[in-house]
């Protein structure tokens, strides 16, 4: 056997070794994120100040001369849920571009057949429509349980369907102009 031929299966067996690390790093890192707890989100007092300023705004829209747009962060919404209610630690909202996709975790009772006593881990993903002058849209379009996703008969035909139209009809919502959901933040702009 060459010189060459033991340095170029050397070679081979480190590249096979390094992308079989990386897989199991990632396999890791995925099955972290997947199983990671909700943890309920603690604002600071002038954090919550700021937030009940901001509902306030979009509840009368009013709002200060040149500042139109009321932003909520992902952290500030998730804070609001923790402080209002008491599903901060089973409810969580992640903001996406023109989507909200909804964590659920729950201790299912022990006394449910084959699922009793188990976590169950569920996420709902609704799509966010809302322009000047059209009625908005919010729309489900996908819910998953264990990381399977449901089919549109087990949850009534709701997917596709425009779940702010069958509440508010054909209106639109009083005093905002539009709403969009961005990264990390949802952006609501209030009517003149």
């Amino acid at each position: 056997m060459t010189k060459t031929s033991k340095h170029s299966k050397r070679s081979c067996l480190r590249v096979f070794l390094v992308l079989f690390l990386l897989l199991v790093v990632s396999i890791g890192v995925t099955w972290w994120w997947v199983n990671r707890p909700i943890e309920p989100v603690k604002l600071t007092d002038q954090e919550i100040q700021q937030v009940e300023e901001k509902v306030e705004a979009v509840k009368t829209s009013s709002y200060q001369p040149g500042a139109k747009e009321i932003v909520f962060t992902e952290r500030e919404l998730n804070g609001l849920l923790s402080q209002k209610t008491p599903y901060g630690d089973q409810l969580q909202f992640e903001l996406e571009d023109d989507a909200i996709h909804a964590r659920v975790e729950s201790d299912l009772d022990e006394g449910m057949p084959i699922v009793g006593g188990r976590r169950l881990k569920a996420k709902a993903r609704f799509i966010v429509k809302h322009e000047a002058g059209v009625p908005p849209e919010l729309v489900l379009d996908d819910v998953t349980v264990w990381a399977v996703s449901l089919p549109n008969d087990w949850l009534g035909g709701l997917k596709g369907k425009n779940l702010l139209a069958q509440m508010l009809g054909e209106s639109s919502l009083p005093g905002i102009e539009s709403i969009s959901v961005q990264p990390g933040r949802l952006v609501i702009r209030l009517k003149e």
